[in-house]
């Protein structure tokens, strides 16, 4: 834990850059506005949805609660007339944009607490292998989590590519305070 001592500033200002940085994508530079699309007959189906109301949480349909259920005729049948897809439902109520963007800076703490740790068990002499270093974990926390929702959950690619380059921008940005910040030998 001692790391945490040492690079406690690295660890805070880049959260606090990736903080920034993400704000700076989602509401400046907009890149994210078409992600998502609304639902044709929107109100029609939320009616509908309201007559079964559903607890916040995931929902996967058709359902089957294992793998050989999911091979049954009637299940494979189900999926051929579709819709075949994931639901996230979320609490009523207004978005809480102010305890996301909190729990989005705990999230970058978090990641760079890990950059720290890694770092901990390596003599870094140059500014340019902390770089190298905390840049490389922080852009696979950032970026690479993302592709799954591609490979498992149909989240069109075109998105999942956006969601990388957000990545690739946060661990740069996390790379370079700590190689700005931290004490590194040479």
């Amino acid at each position: 834990m001692e790391f945490l001592g040492e690079l406690w500033i690295p660890i805070l200002v880049s959260a606090a850059a990736v903080w920034v940085a993400s704000s700076i994508l989602h509401l400046v530079i907009p890149i994210h506005n078409n992600d998502y699309a609304g639902l044709p007959e929107e109100d029609a189906v939320l009616d509908a949805m309201r007559q079964q109301p559903l607890p916040p949480g995931e929902y996967a349909f058709p359902f089957s609660a294992s793998m050989k259920e999911l091979g049954e005729p009637e299940m494979i049948e189900k999926h051929k007339r579709g819709p075949v897809g994931f639901l996230t439902i979320q609490p009523n109520g207004p978005p809480g944009i102010g305890r996301n963007l909190a729990l989005w800076f705990a999230y970058s703490i978090v990641i760079s607490i890990f950059a720290a740790y890694i770092t901990s068990f390596l003599t870094i002499n140059s500014a340019r292998e902390a770089f190298r270093l905390t840049g490389t974990v922080a852009v696979l926390s950032y970026a690479v989590t993302h592709v799954h929702n591609s490979i498992w959950k149909a989240q069109p690619w075109k998105t999942t590519a956006k969601y990388l380059f957000d990545g690739i921008v946060f661990g740069l940005l996390t790379g370079a305070v700590f190689a700005w910040l931290g004490n590194w030998g040479g």
